[in-house]
């Protein structure tokens, strides 16, 4: 309830920005030396909240269906497609960061070039992903594989780190008890690990939503909301509310994936704490 609070808080407060800014804002931007250095304030670059809201309930054509049903549709799709994104790129996470804590050697090796991997603009690895998996894999799997390609790299690190947190009197208690390699990961590493997991679950969450929307839009894939974002940008002049539908909906699809890691976190976590006082 607290953490919905939150939620609702924080809402409230970038609503408060958005409708504040419009009042007190210029029109053309703010100018600074001839930067400009705040957006327009004007009603075609920043529509009225309410205005966005209300764009949701109408067609989205003329004899249509509302546009919310368009875009919960296409966010449905591109949920999808974060999902197996997701799930790959957790699992290949987790076998590296498995791989770097059971070798050093391997971490030396790999772990600059995991970090290196980040560095690539999205927009121009997206293009190469789909002309080499194209003739292979459906679009929708292209794209996968580009969400994937942001999500591992927060579990990698994370996940690593949490292998790496356990005291050396845990790992020497281990040994004691002739524990070898695979029991110690099991019982000590594996849940020591857990409150770095779930942190980086959750960011690649929000790395897997970024790669799809992005890999949509680069791919031209069509069903998703990054490709229902570049229809709708098409009508920004004469509908400039019909473009922030699109980007509520891609925004809100990030909270949801986030909402479900950590509701895949609680039990996780009740059953550690459990564990740790069963323990003592």
């Amino acid at each position: 309830m607290k953490r919905f609070l939150y939620v609702l808080l924080g809402l409230a407060v970038a609503a408060a920005l958005w409708e504040g800014y419009k009042v007190v804002g210029n029109p053309e931007g703010t100018v600074l030396f001839g930067v400009r250095i705040l957006p327009r304030a004007d009603d075609l670059s920043m529509p009225h909240l309410w205005t966005v809201l209300e764009r949701l309930g109408r067609p989205e054509l003329t004899g249509g269906r509302p546009v919310w049903i368009v875009v919960a549709q296409a966010c449905l799709f591109t949920l999808g497609i974060t999902a197996a994104g997701f799930v790959i790129g957790a699992l290949v996470g987790l076998l590296l960061a498995v791989a770097m804590e059971r070798f050093r050697v391997v971490e030396r090796g790999l772990l600059p070039y995991v970090i290196l991997s980040q560095t690539v603009p999205l927009v121009a690895l997206a293009p190469l992903v789909a002309g080499w998996g194209g003739t292979i894999m459906p679009p929708w799997a292209v794209v996968s594989v580009i969400a994937a390609y942001l999500a591992f790299f927060p579990v990698a690190v994370g996940m690593l780190r949490g292998l790496q947190s356990p005291s050396a009197s845990g790992v020497e208690l281990m040994r004691s008890y002739a524990a070898g390699w695979w029991r110690t990961l099991v019982k000590l590493r594996f849940p020591s690990a857990l409150p770095y997991l779930f942190p980086a679950l959750r960011l690649a969450g929000a790395a897997a939503v970024v790669g799809a929307v992005v890999g949509e839009i680069s791919t031209g894939t069509r069903g998703g909301v990054g490709r229902l974002i570049i229809e709708y940008s098409r009508e920004a002049t004469s509908d400039p509310a019909k473009v922030y539908t699109a980007m509520l909906g891609a925004a809100l699809l990030g909270l949801v994936v986030a909402g479900l890691v950590s509701l895949l976190e609680l039990p996780l976590m009740r059953h550690r704490r459990h564990v740790e006082v069963a323990t003592l």
